[in-house]
């Protein structure tokens, strides 16, 4: 863990350069220091299917983003993480918030070690990769 999912509404796939930004969120969970290289993941859905509001604003569009890590962070440690990702994303989205509606949004959810699987060896690989 972290893992960092964004679901967006497929318009703003173009213009949203969502794989430079998995690359901009990823190396702000790794630049926190607490998450484990072999850990993190951020993904980009797009939805194809939506409605924004009542659906008359056409144009409008939404990133939402969960972020899921495992128990045991403190809270000034889980605060500094959501700031620093919301920025990245506000600045991400910059001209499409000037020029389109646009909802930006970010979830924290942290869960407990019982009733979460995982096998990986990810971590091996970068140690080694590293070394």
């Amino acid at each position: 863990m972290p893992h960092l999912t964004l679901e967006y509404s497929a318009n703003l796939h173009r213009a949203g350069r969502f794989k430079q930004l998995c690359h901009d969120l990823a190396d702000v969970l790794l630049a926190q220091g607490v998450y484990p290289i072999g850990g993190i993941r951020v993904r980009a859905l797009a939805c194809e299917d939506y409605c924004i509001g009542d659906g008359s604003l056409g144009d409008a569009g939404f990133v939402h983003g969960t972020l899921k890590i495992g128990a045991g962070r403190g809270d000034a440690v889980k605060q500094k993480t959501l700031d620093e990702l919301f920025a990245v994303m506000k600045n991400h989205f910059t001209v499409q918030f000037a020029q389109h509606g646009l909802a930006l949004s970010l979830a924290l959810y942290e869960f407990s070690e019982v009733g979460a699987l995982k096998h990986n060896n990810l971590h091996f690989l970068f140690k080694n990769k590293r070394e």
